[in-house]
């Protein structure tokens, strides 16, 4: 079960992905759902995502993908709902490894902000 929010999220996601096959800013969905701040749409998104209506794709801006929606809300006339198209899922994953190789070559003690107590 979704909260109103949640749904009228959703619902403006889906339509935008429809439109133009590509998801709304947090700008855009703050200011679509009325909303004050864009913590409130992190929030809706992240219990989206938990619920399995959403999916984020990692190291991409903007980069989210309709699962399912609501039992009773179908897509209109029969359409399914728009993936990612195929070179941005290449996109992602090419980020997604020169991210972890870039890891690789960073000596451990310069990756984090721990206190080194020598």
């Amino acid at each position: 079960m979704l909260t109103r929010k949640q749904f009228e999220l959703l619902r403006f996601i889906q339509e935008r992905l429809r439109e133009s096959g590509v998801p709304p800013s947090f700008d855009e969905m703050k200011d679509a759902l009325d909303l004050r701040s864009k913590s409130g749409i992190h929030r809706l998104i992240m219990a989206l995502e938990e619920r399995g209506f959403i999916r984020r794709l990692p190291n991409r801006a903007r980069a989210l993908e309709v699962i399912k929606l609501p039992d009773g809300v179908g897509t209109p006339q029969g359409a399914r709902a728009p993936s990612a198209p195929p070179s941005f899922k290449a996109a992602s994953a090419r980020a997604a490894a020169s991210a972890r190789r870039a890891r690789r070559l960073v000596p451990k003690r310069m990756r984090g902000p721990r206190s080194q107590s020598r």
